[in-house]
């Protein structure tokens, strides 16, 4: 009977290869149907001048790989802010996060509770000059350029587009500035007369948070959130995903990418030269996104040499 054992289909994991030809036949399939329908052209979208709408991007690895904070940390680091043995920390917990792609509550909370107690008793305006320099030496080269093309589409469109994130906002409102968005949502840290107390205001804008964020911050700007979009990576983030008539999962962890599937959600990954199911992308972001996705696979290749 071994001998027959070629006749019974043996059950393997999926591949990347075969994730990659399950989705170009998915792709090639509702192509086909589009044609059939005489409904090639898929609608506009950003829609120009609507200016009840705008975009919300999550900012860790959906617009910039890896976590905003962790790099923040890095730079305080080169500072003389802290020692070499809580460089460690940072160090696994970033390594940790670049290489599983989803977000660790546990590691997260230990990143933002050492940040506070590093920035306690500096100035406010210090730290934002500091994450200028930062953001020059430790993030601009992380920006995906695909979800860069995004946001620009947005931007292109005449919308507002914002970061909304689990970062500080000062942090946060650096690189919203230095890419030419509109703003950022962020966590805030105490602050009197300036200094900061080490504590935070409220809590993380995390999970649930950055959504009812999103929700007043739409409410204060006359938004239609089923004209808006929302971007990210993460499974976390499926109460703000869920708040807008455009959500994309942009880099998904699995759950996401599964969440995402099941409601036929636009999904687009840049960390490889993958290209995930294209569902919808908006057309005009459509060549800087694969661009993006490129560029990223080279930068890593090189890297890895």
């Amino acid at each position: 009977m071994a001998a027959l054992g070629w006749l019974t289909p043996r059950r393997r994991s999926a591949t990347a290869r075969s994730v990659l030809a399950g989705e170009a036949s998915a792709e090639a399939a509702r192509k086909s149907t589009q044609e059939a329908a005489g409904t090639t052209e898929e609608p506009q979208f950003p829609v120009h001048g609507d200016d009840r709408a705008a975009a919300f991007f999550d900012l860790d690895n959906t617009v910039m790989q890896g976590a905003a904070i962790f790099h923040f940390g890095r730079g305080l680091y080169k500072r003389k802010f802290f020692e070499t043995r809580d460089l460690a920390k940072f160090a696994w917990q970033q390594a940790w996060f670049r290489l599983a792609g989803v977000e660790d509550p546990e590691h997260m909370q230990e990143a933002r509770e050492s940040a506070l107690s590093i920035v306690q008793g500096h100035r406010v305006a210090e730290l934002q000059s500091i994450g200028e320099e930062i953001y020059d030496e430790y993030m601009a080269e992380r920006i995906w350029p695909g979800t860069r093309a995004l946001a620009q589409a947005h931007l292109d469109a005449g919308q507002k587009v914002w970061l909304v994130t689990a970062a500080p906002v000062e942090i946060a409102t650096v690189i919203a500035r230095r890419l030419g968005l509109t703003g950022a949502l962020g966590t805030v840290a105490e602050s009197v007369d300036g200094v900061y107390t080490g504590k935070l205001v409220g809590e993380p804008l995390h999970g649930p948070a950055k959504a009812e964020a999103v929700r007043a911050l739409a409410a204060a700007e006359g938004l239609d959130l089923g004209r808006c979009a929302a971007y990210s990576d993460s499974h976390n983030d499926i109460p703000m995903l869920s708040l807008v008539g455009h959500p994309y999962a942009i880099n998904p962890d699995s759950k996401l990418r599964k969440h995402a599937r099941q409601l036929d959600w636009r999904l687009r990954d840049y960390r490889t030269g993958r290209k995930a199911a294209k569902v919808g992308i908006p057309a005009a972001a459509g060549v800087g996104a694969v661009a993006g996705g490129t560029a990223a696979a080279i930068a890593l290749h090189r890297r890895r040499r």
